[in-house]
Protein backbone atom coordinates (compact mmCIF):
# COMPACT_ATOMS: atom_id res chain seq x y z
CA UNK A 1 0.00 0.00 0.00
CA UNK A 2 1.28 3.47 -0.92
CA UNK A 3 -0.46 6.52 0.56
CA UNK A 4 0.23 10.23 0.82
CA UNK A 5 -0.58 13.37 2.74
CA UNK A 6 -0.64 16.41 0.44
CA UNK A 7 -1.11 19.72 2.27
CA UNK A 8 -0.87 23.20 0.79
CA UNK A 9 1.44 25.60 2.70
CA UNK A 10 -1.18 28.33 3.07
CA UNK A 11 -1.59 28.20 6.84
CA UNK A 12 -0.98 26.08 9.94
CA UNK A 13 -2.02 22.43 10.05
CA UNK A 14 -4.93 21.74 12.40
CA UNK A 15 -6.45 18.67 14.05
CA UNK A 16 -8.21 17.68 10.83
CA UNK A 17 -4.91 17.60 8.99
CA UNK A 18 -3.38 15.59 11.84
CA UNK A 19 -6.13 12.99 11.58
CA UNK A 20 -5.75 12.64 7.81
CA UNK A 21 -1.94 12.43 7.95
CA UNK A 22 -1.91 9.97 10.86
CA UNK A 23 -4.56 7.77 9.24
CA UNK A 24 -2.76 7.64 5.86
CA UNK A 25 0.56 7.00 7.60
CA UNK A 26 -0.82 4.24 9.83
CA UNK A 27 -2.65 2.49 7.00
CA UNK A 28 0.51 2.34 4.90
CA UNK A 29 2.80 1.28 7.72
CA UNK A 30 0.37 -1.39 8.98
CA UNK A 31 0.35 -2.87 5.47
CA UNK A 32 4.15 -2.75 5.20
CA UNK A 33 3.87 -0.05 2.54
CA UNK A 34 5.03 3.51 1.95
CA UNK A 35 3.82 6.91 3.11
CA UNK A 36 4.63 10.06 1.14
CA UNK A 37 4.47 13.75 2.01
CA UNK A 38 3.66 15.98 -0.97
CA UNK A 39 3.65 19.78 -0.88
CA UNK A 40 0.89 21.15 -3.13
CA UNK A 41 2.21 24.69 -3.56
CA UNK A 42 0.94 25.78 -6.95
CA UNK A 43 -1.10 28.61 -5.40
CA UNK A 44 1.70 31.14 -5.76
CA UNK A 45 -0.24 34.00 -4.16
CA UNK A 46 -1.06 32.17 -0.92
CA UNK A 47 1.74 29.65 -0.32
CA UNK A 48 4.52 30.72 2.03
CA UNK A 49 7.86 29.08 2.92
CA UNK A 50 7.20 29.58 6.63
CA UNK A 51 4.01 27.53 6.38
CA UNK A 52 5.87 24.79 4.55
CA UNK A 53 8.54 24.72 7.26
CA UNK A 54 5.81 24.42 9.88
CA UNK A 55 4.29 21.44 8.03
CA UNK A 56 7.56 19.54 8.36
CA UNK A 57 7.93 20.58 12.00
CA UNK A 58 4.40 19.47 12.90
CA UNK A 59 4.66 16.19 11.01
CA UNK A 60 7.94 15.25 12.69
CA UNK A 61 6.53 16.17 16.09
CA UNK A 62 3.57 13.85 15.46
CA UNK A 63 6.08 11.05 14.99
CA UNK A 64 5.51 10.60 11.27
CA UNK A 65 8.17 9.63 8.74
CA UNK A 66 7.88 9.64 4.97
CA UNK A 67 9.64 8.64 1.79
CA UNK A 68 12.26 10.90 0.25
CA UNK A 69 12.47 13.07 -1.72
CA UNK A 70 9.39 15.17 -0.95
CA UNK A 71 7.56 16.22 -4.13
CA UNK A 72 6.85 19.94 -4.42
CA UNK A 73 4.36 20.77 -7.14
CA UNK A 74 5.92 24.19 -7.77
CA UNK A 75 8.95 22.34 -9.16
CA UNK A 76 6.88 20.49 -11.78
CA UNK A 77 4.75 23.20 -13.39
CA UNK A 78 6.13 22.61 -16.88
CA UNK A 79 5.21 18.93 -16.74
CA UNK A 80 1.65 19.68 -15.63
CA UNK A 81 1.29 22.26 -18.37
CA UNK A 82 2.51 19.75 -20.97
CA UNK A 83 -0.20 17.28 -19.91
CA UNK A 84 -2.82 20.01 -20.12
CA UNK A 85 -1.66 20.99 -23.60
CA UNK A 86 -1.84 17.33 -24.59
CA UNK A 87 -5.52 17.37 -23.70
CA UNK A 88 -5.88 20.58 -25.70
CA UNK A 89 -4.24 18.94 -28.72
CA UNK A 90 -6.91 16.25 -28.53
CA UNK A 91 -9.65 18.89 -28.71
CA UNK A 92 -10.73 18.29 -25.11
CA UNK A 93 -9.90 21.73 -23.71
CA UNK A 94 -11.09 25.18 -24.70
CA UNK A 95 -10.34 28.76 -23.57
CA UNK A 96 -12.83 30.57 -21.37
CA UNK A 97 -12.94 34.24 -20.38
CA UNK A 98 -15.93 33.98 -18.02
CA UNK A 99 -15.95 35.07 -14.36
CA UNK A 100 -12.39 35.43 -13.11
CA UNK A 101 -13.47 34.94 -9.47
CA UNK A 102 -15.24 31.67 -10.27
CA UNK A 103 -12.22 30.52 -12.25
CA UNK A 104 -9.87 31.20 -9.32
CA UNK A 105 -12.20 29.35 -6.95
CA UNK A 106 -12.31 26.37 -9.29
CA UNK A 107 -8.52 26.11 -9.25
CA UNK A 108 -8.54 25.16 -5.57
CA UNK A 109 -9.72 22.08 -3.70
CA UNK A 110 -13.39 22.35 -2.65
CA UNK A 111 -14.24 23.27 0.92
CA UNK A 112 -17.14 21.93 2.92
CA UNK A 113 -19.67 24.62 3.70
CA UNK A 114 -18.74 26.70 0.66
CA UNK A 115 -21.50 26.43 -1.96
CA UNK A 116 -20.30 24.98 -5.24
CA UNK A 117 -20.70 27.36 -8.17
CA UNK A 118 -23.44 26.61 -10.66
CA UNK A 119 -22.39 24.18 -13.36
CA UNK A 120 -20.80 26.17 -16.16
CA UNK A 121 -23.31 26.70 -19.00
CA UNK A 122 -20.73 26.32 -21.78
CA UNK A 123 -20.67 29.95 -22.88
CA UNK A 124 -17.17 29.68 -24.38
CA UNK A 125 -17.36 26.05 -25.49
CA UNK A 126 -17.40 27.06 -29.16
CA UNK A 127 -13.99 28.77 -28.92
CA UNK A 128 -10.98 26.97 -30.40
CA UNK A 129 -7.61 27.01 -28.66
CA UNK A 130 -6.36 29.30 -31.42
CA UNK A 131 -8.68 31.94 -29.95
CA UNK A 132 -7.00 31.75 -26.53
CA UNK A 133 -6.26 35.16 -25.01
CA UNK A 134 -4.21 36.30 -22.03
CA UNK A 135 -6.07 35.59 -18.82
CA UNK A 136 -8.32 32.89 -20.25
CA UNK A 137 -9.03 29.84 -18.18
CA UNK A 138 -8.78 26.45 -19.85
CA UNK A 139 -11.82 24.23 -19.42
CA UNK A 140 -12.41 20.55 -20.04
CA UNK A 141 -15.14 19.86 -22.59
CA UNK A 142 -16.96 17.29 -20.49
CA UNK A 143 -19.15 15.87 -23.25
CA UNK A 144 -16.18 15.33 -25.58
CA UNK A 145 -14.14 13.86 -22.74
CA UNK A 146 -16.82 11.33 -21.86
CA UNK A 147 -17.00 10.38 -25.52
CA UNK A 148 -13.36 9.29 -25.43
CA UNK A 149 -13.68 6.86 -22.52
CA UNK A 150 -15.80 3.86 -21.81
CA UNK A 151 -16.83 2.27 -18.54
CA UNK A 152 -15.35 4.07 -15.52
CA UNK A 153 -15.40 2.93 -11.92
CA UNK A 154 -13.45 3.12 -8.68
CA UNK A 155 -13.35 1.37 -5.33
CA UNK A 156 -14.05 3.25 -2.09
CA UNK A 157 -13.21 1.85 1.35
CA UNK A 158 -14.21 4.81 3.53
CA UNK A 159 -16.96 4.50 6.14
CA UNK A 160 -19.61 6.53 4.34
CA UNK A 161 -19.34 5.42 0.70
CA UNK A 162 -17.73 1.96 0.81
CA UNK A 163 -18.16 -0.09 -2.36
CA UNK A 164 -17.65 0.08 -6.11
CA UNK A 165 -18.85 3.25 -7.81
CA UNK A 166 -19.57 3.46 -11.53
CA UNK A 167 -19.37 6.90 -13.09
CA UNK A 168 -22.63 8.07 -14.66
CA UNK A 169 -21.91 10.25 -17.73
CA UNK A 170 -25.17 12.16 -17.34
CA UNK A 171 -24.32 13.10 -13.76
CA UNK A 172 -20.81 14.17 -14.74
CA UNK A 173 -22.31 16.60 -17.24
CA UNK A 174 -25.10 17.81 -14.96
CA UNK A 175 -23.23 18.04 -11.64
CA UNK A 176 -19.61 18.81 -12.63
CA UNK A 177 -19.73 20.14 -16.15
CA UNK A 178 -16.82 21.76 -17.95
CA UNK A 179 -14.31 21.96 -15.10
CA UNK A 180 -11.48 24.48 -15.07
CA UNK A 181 -8.15 22.70 -15.61
CA UNK A 182 -5.75 25.60 -15.98
CA UNK A 183 -4.94 29.28 -16.30
CA UNK A 184 -2.74 30.57 -19.07
CA UNK A 185 -1.00 33.43 -17.29
CA UNK A 186 0.80 31.20 -14.77
CA UNK A 187 0.94 28.09 -16.95
CA UNK A 188 -0.24 25.82 -14.18
CA UNK A 189 -3.13 23.46 -13.68
CA UNK A 190 -5.93 23.03 -11.21
CA UNK A 191 -5.75 20.95 -8.07
CA UNK A 192 -7.75 18.12 -9.65
CA UNK A 193 -5.38 17.61 -12.57
CA UNK A 194 -2.09 18.15 -10.71
CA UNK A 195 -3.11 15.60 -8.07
CA UNK A 196 -4.05 13.04 -10.73
CA UNK A 197 -0.67 13.44 -12.43
CA UNK A 198 1.27 13.19 -9.17
CA UNK A 199 -0.73 10.29 -7.74
CA UNK A 200 0.11 8.26 -10.82
CA UNK A 201 3.71 9.40 -10.95
CA UNK A 202 4.28 8.45 -7.32
CA UNK A 203 2.49 5.13 -7.66
CA UNK A 204 -0.24 5.84 -5.13
CA UNK A 205 -2.34 2.74 -4.47
CA UNK A 206 -4.71 4.36 -1.95
CA UNK A 207 -5.87 7.98 -1.68
CA UNK A 208 -6.77 8.79 1.92
CA UNK A 209 -8.54 12.13 2.41
CA UNK A 210 -11.59 13.84 3.90
CA UNK A 211 -15.13 13.17 2.77
CA UNK A 212 -15.40 16.84 1.70
CA UNK A 213 -13.42 15.82 -1.39
CA UNK A 214 -15.82 13.03 -2.32
CA UNK A 215 -17.40 14.65 -5.37
CA UNK A 216 -14.09 15.72 -6.89
CA UNK A 217 -13.11 12.05 -7.05
CA UNK A 218 -15.49 11.48 -9.96
CA UNK A 219 -13.77 14.18 -12.02
CA UNK A 220 -10.35 12.81 -11.13
CA UNK A 221 -11.32 9.27 -12.14
CA UNK A 222 -12.47 10.65 -15.50
CA UNK A 223 -9.12 12.39 -15.94
CA UNK A 224 -7.27 9.19 -15.05
CA UNK A 225 -9.14 7.39 -17.80
CA UNK A 226 -8.50 10.19 -20.31
CA UNK A 227 -4.77 10.08 -19.55
CA UNK A 228 -4.57 6.28 -19.42
CA UNK A 229 -3.46 6.40 -15.79
CA UNK A 230 -4.28 3.84 -13.09
CA UNK A 231 -7.17 4.52 -10.73
CA UNK A 232 -6.19 4.03 -7.09
CA UNK A 233 -8.47 2.86 -4.32
CA UNK A 234 -10.04 5.76 -2.43
CA UNK A 235 -10.70 6.13 1.29
CA UNK A 236 -12.67 9.23 2.26
CA UNK A 237 -12.61 9.56 6.03
CA UNK A 238 -14.81 11.45 8.45
CA UNK A 239 -14.05 15.11 9.14
CA UNK A 240 -12.78 16.46 12.43
CA UNK A 241 -15.16 19.19 13.62
CA UNK A 242 -15.24 21.86 16.28
CA UNK A 243 -17.63 22.02 19.23
CA UNK A 244 -20.40 23.44 17.01
CA UNK A 245 -20.04 20.69 14.41
CA UNK A 246 -18.30 22.91 11.88
CA UNK A 247 -15.46 21.55 9.77
CA UNK A 248 -12.06 22.88 10.82
CA UNK A 249 -10.26 25.35 8.56
CA UNK A 250 -6.75 26.78 8.56
CA UNK A 251 -8.04 29.99 10.10
CA UNK A 252 -8.95 28.00 13.24
CA UNK A 253 -5.66 28.71 14.96
CA UNK A 254 -7.04 27.48 18.27
CA UNK A 255 -7.07 23.97 16.78
CA UNK A 256 -3.64 24.31 15.12
CA UNK A 257 -1.15 21.55 15.90
CA UNK A 258 1.43 24.22 16.70
CA UNK A 259 -0.89 25.67 19.34
CA UNK A 260 -1.36 22.31 21.02
CA UNK A 261 2.40 21.74 21.01
CA UNK A 262 3.05 25.13 22.58
CA UNK A 263 0.45 24.40 25.26
CA UNK A 264 2.18 21.20 26.30
CA UNK A 265 0.18 18.54 24.44
CA UNK A 266 1.87 15.31 23.34
CA UNK A 267 1.50 13.41 20.07
CA UNK A 268 -0.48 10.82 22.03
CA UNK A 269 -2.87 13.56 23.14
CA UNK A 270 -3.44 14.51 19.50
CA UNK A 271 -4.19 10.91 18.58
CA UNK A 272 -6.78 10.70 21.35
CA UNK A 273 -8.35 14.00 20.31
CA UNK A 274 -8.91 12.81 16.75
CA UNK A 275 -10.03 9.32 17.73
CA UNK A 276 -7.00 7.22 16.78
Amino acid sequence: MITRFAPSPTGPLHLGHAYSALLAHDMARDAGGQFHLRIEDTDIDRCRPEWEALIFEDMKWLGLSWEQPVLRQSEHLEGYHAVLMGLADRGLVYPCSCSRSAIRAAMSAPQEGVPAPDVYPGTCRHRPMSDRRSGDALRLDMVKAIGEVGHMEFTETGPKHAGTHVLDPARLVAEIGDAVLGRKEIETVSYVLAAVIDDAGQGMSHIVRGEDLWQITFLQVLLQNLLDLPTPTYHHHRLVRDETGKRLAKRDDAKAIRTYRENGATPEDIRRMVGL
